[in-house]
């Protein structure tokens, strides 16, 4: 596992803000949990980011330890990621989020 080149913050909580903070970041880790993707049909699935934004999310959670990224040597290349057993173990919190999502919907919704 790659280490985390900034120093973390003292407060757990903006520890956790720092690494998924990012909105897209939150989307790569909904998208993987159920399992290895290539990085079309991250960028298919996720709709509206640029490669090149998805690109730099990508490697700052690689960089991070929250997913490994594949290269196959292949033309054209095949590249996938899956999530690290760190970044799997955001799915209580990414759970939480989205109780919380439709909980919220369902109030404004009344």
């Amino acid at each position: 596992m790659a280490a985390v080149t900034k120093a973390l913050p003292a407060c757990p909580v903006e520890t956790t803000l720092t690494l998924i903070s990012d909105k897209w970041k939150v989307l790569v880790l909904r998208d993987l949990i159920p399992g290895t993707k290539r990085f079309g049909e991250l960028k298919k699935s996720i709709g509206t980011v640029s490669q090149k934004v998805l690109t730099a999310q990508l490697r700052e959670m690689e960089q991070s330890g929250l997913l490994t990224r594949t290269v196959y040597p292949e033309v054209p290349p095949r590249v996938e990621y899956t999530l690290t057993e760190l970044g799997r173990s955001l799915k209580p919190i990414l759970d939480a989020m989205y109780s919380w999502g439709e909980e919220y919907q369902a109030k404004q919704e009344e």
